[in-house]
């Protein structure tokens, strides 16, 4: 059992939803990206995605692409992203934290020294938009024998012909993308992310959240209560990067999170 494991047992227990929050590590700056994340936790956020900062984010809408040239911009580097874990695990050891981003800083920096670092930092899993299951040898299986759980993302265009490869090696929870597109993008629908959201539980018990076009309290409620919970990220890395006082970004965490935890199942 993870602390993801946990974490969703504990809100199954209660009858409520996940809310998942994402900021970028180190966005704009790494004492300001701290303060957010150490704050999270209290905003009623269940698992906190750190996004690690990359040159070619090919997932990731203006938002976060721009969330992340101003972490890389003040030299924030894989090492700097651990640390800043480390720094979060002095004060919380029980909130999840998963790691997204792309194999590119992974691969650098080595599989194993990656993986040992992770785990010895307090990651709990792992989110690589770039690696696909055919590649699940590379990272996905060694991570999951370190005890990390690797999280895969379904999307509109996963079919039945292919979901079965997704979810094969997938642990932790299902992220599934509501949109088309990149993040940012087009808001969420409830009506066609429900119907999604029950194809895909019928092959998995996996917890499946939702991410991608959601972005405000009443967004979340509603995407939420047609799935297990949700992901928010581009709305709360804008709030970050217009400059927004941490105590007013982690006012705003907390309305939208308690958007999801006040979703009921359809």
């Amino acid at each position: 059992m993870t602390r993801i494991d946990d974490t969703f047992a504990r809100l199954r227990a209660q009858g409520k939803k996940g809310f998942v929050a994402y900021i970028m590590a180190g966005d704009p700056d790494i004492a300001t990206s701290l303060a957010v994340m150490k704050g999270l936790p209290g905003a009623g956020v269940d698992i906190i995605e750190l996004g690690m900062p990359f040159t070619d984010p090919m997932a990731d809408g203006p938002t976060i692409q721009l969330a992340g040239q101003r972490a890389l911009d003040h030299h924030m580097k894989m090492d700097q992203v651990l640390d800043m874990v480390r720094a979060f695990r002095k004060g919380d050891a029980v909130t999840p934290i998963v790691l997204m981003g792309y194999y590119n800083p992974i691969y650098a920096r080595g599989v194993d020294r990656f993986l040992a670092d992770a785990v010895s930092a307090g990651i709990d899993g792992l989110i690589v938009v770039d690696l696909p299951p055919e590649e699940d040898s590379e990272l996905c299986i060694p991570a999951q024998a370190a005890g990390l759980n690797f999280i895969r993302l379904a999307t509109p265009t996963t079919d039945a012909k292919r979901l079965p490869a997704v979810l094969k090696n997938t642990s932790g929870f299902v992220y599934y993308v509501s949109v088309t597109g990149i993040t940012g993008g087009a808001a969420a629908q409830a009506a066609d992310v429900g119907p999604e959201v029950a194809r895909i539980k019928q092959s998995t018990d996996l917890p499946v959240i939702v991410g991608f076009g959601i972005n405000t309290p009443e967004a979340a409620q509603a995407i939420a209560g047609v799935a297990d919970g949700c992901v928010v990220g581009s709305a709360i890395v804008k709030d970050i990067g217009a400059g927004k006082p941490v105590a007013e970004v982690l006012a705003n965490v907390a309305a939208l999170a308690a958007g999801a935890h006040g979703a009921t199942t359809a």
